[in-house]
């Protein structure tokens, strides 16, 4: 017997194609980030932690479990509310959520009204448990912390959706903290589209560097940040918790003719007539008038090729490393940007929809979990040879797999597809998480 929905393929006759296979997963590496979650506890911590302000006490589905559902669907790139119908009788996603059937998207949009700001706090201290833990599984020696800013657009009537004169958009404007060198997201912060990149970036930071300074005392911490963030309370943070600092400062008149009588030596001691490039470093004292005391200026004197003339780019910090090493330091601060396109394109942190603006604060912290769990799991769970894979070759070759739910007595099997290529970095990642030590 046919079914209705077979269709048979024009190609070859002999083909046909229906939708009728069983219980069957594209998402199997689902299981992987579970055996993960049960490691680390996340799941438990967001149990634990999540209080949100919600006068039904009858649930079919709690507040906890909706979060969690959510920070799963964005691991498999299931960002939309909507996503959640579709998948409300996915078998992987129910085993580890330990549900019969998950919560469609009107009970998520439900949820999504009734967060608020200790909402925000709470999530915020649920990843700063969690960078807790995985920093005992592998310690930093240093902490680069590097700060931008960036543009969330919007379309509709968010609150604090405002115009922005630099990107020239429409949205929000969050400060966000990367590690440069692990590239979890130590810390984001949703803000009105309109205000300037530095705006209370002291408050923002400041409870990091205390956080750090006592879960790893042994630890180096570096501020990293562009001009936007040539502020001099934000040197004086530093300076008093015994911070290094590396921040591009704005070019000006007064660093130029600081910078003016080492050129004047170049051209003495090189011949810098020709149109080859070149590039120099030094470095010099100078205190700026808002300053309260002087500091150190790296600047780094570049002759393009064709040029005749010296670009200069000035950088201020407390690090005594050579000119050029310094000047090398800040340059690495191009991680962040990719840092940021993964947090956008793998893990939707654009999509600000909801019109509460801590909604939509809340949901950038949901979403800043979902990216650091996937990070963790690469930096901590995967091969050598793949733990510097993004977000879209991980759910290529570990997460859409194919597989069979088998209910047999006590047991769920789940029967993964014999032809898949990574067979071996799935038994791989499994045995390293086995190896982990289990929190919570």
């Amino acid at each position: 017997m046919h079914s209705v929905n077979e269709q048979t393929m024009h190609f070859n006759k002999s083909v046909k194609v229906n939708f009728e296979g069983g219980n069957l997963t594209s998402d199997a590496g689902w299981l992987l980030y579970k055996e993960f979650d049960e490691k680390i506890g996340l799941s438990q911590a967001i149990t634990d932690h999540l209080n949100v302000n919600d006068p039904n006490r009858h649930h079919i589905h709690f507040n906890d479990d909706v979060i969690i559902q959510k920070i799963y669907q964005h691991i498999a790139g299931y960002h939309a509310d909507d996503h959640a119908d579709e998948l409300r009788h996915e078998p992987v996603l129910t085993t580890i959520l330990g549900k019969e059937v998950l919560a469609s998207q009107p009970t998520i949009s439900r949820l999504n009204q009734k967060l608020d700001k200790e909402t925000m706090k709470q999530l915020q201290s649920v990843n700063s448990l969690m960078q807790k833990r995985v920093d005992i599984i592998q310690p930093k020696e240093n902490i680069m912390m590097d700060l931008d800013s960036t543009n969330l657009a919007t379309y509709g009537e968010q609150h604090g959706s405002a115009f922005n004169t630099h990107y020239q958009a429409q949205g929000y404007h969050p400060l966000m903290m990367f590690d440069g060198l692990t590239g979890d997201c130590l810390k984001a912060e949703l803000r009105a589209g309109h205000v300037y990149t530095s705006r209370q970036v002291v408050r923002f930071v400041g409870p990091e560097i205390k956080r750090y300074r006592k879960q790893s005392p042994w630890a180096t911490l570096c501020i990293r940040g562009d001009s936007g963030f040539a502020i001099p309370a934000l040197y004086q943070l530093a300076e008093t918790h015994d911070v290094h600092y590396v921040i591009r400062l704005k070019a000006n008149n007064v660093l130029k003719q600081k910078a003016q009588p080492f050129e004047d030596e170049l051209w003495k001691q090189f011949d810098l007539n020709t149109t080859e490039a070149k590039v120099f470093y030094t470095s010099f004292d100078y205190q700026a008038r808002a300053w309260d005391k002087p500091r150190r200026v790296v600047v780094k004197m570049e002759k393009p090729e064709g040029e005749l003339f010296f670009t200069y780019t000035f950088i201020v910090t407390n690090m005594g490393l050579s000119p050029k090493n310094i000047v090398k330091l800040y340059a690495n601060r191009g991680t962040m940007e990719n840092f940021i396109k993964e947090a956008k394109n793998g893990f939707a942190f654009d999509q600000m929809s909801s019109p509460s603006f801590y909604s939509n604060a809340t949901k950038l912290q949901l979403m800043v979990l979902a990216y650091n769990f996937n990070n963790w799991f690469r930096r901590l769970c995967l091969p050598r040879t793949m733990n510097k894979n993004r977000i879209d070759n991980i759910r290529l070759k570990l997460l859409k797999i194919a597989g069979k739910l088998v209910r047999s007595g006590r047991y769920l099997t789940f029967k993964l597809c014999s032809s898949c290529l990574y067979q071996k970095a799935y038994w791989q990642t499994l045995r390293t998480i086995h190896h982990l030590p289990r929190f919570g």
